[in-house]
């Protein structure tokens, strides 16, 4: 079974994460499937997010409001992506 898991990131505790939170909602998300970081998006060093990357398995669906809340660099979001898929192969093989 294909679980949906949401990821929402603010960079700093007084910004607010409401309106990630609907849009994840909006999309099937469980709010105890929403995974949530107050920190800059620098790297992938967040507590939330790797916990949330342990838990994805093949076929689940990760869905964020937009592309730059998984981190700030194009280029290391692609490197973690290509991660996250290699991983997903690795547990159907």
């Amino acid at each position: 079974m294909n679980n949906f898991y949401g990821y929402v990131r603010v960079s700093t505790l007084d910004q607010n994460v409401e309106r990630q939170l609907v849009e994840l909602i909006k999309w099937g998300v469980l709010e105890k499937n929403i995974y949530c970081d107050k920190l800059s998006g620098k790297d992938f060093n967040r507590p939330q997010y790797q916990k949330l990357k342990r838990k994805l398995k093949e076929g689940d669906v990760l869905v964020v409001k937009s592309l730059d809340r998984l981190g700030r660099n194009y280029e290391d979001i692609q490197k973690e992506w290509r991660e996250i898929l290699l991983k997903s192969q690795k547990q159907i093989s």
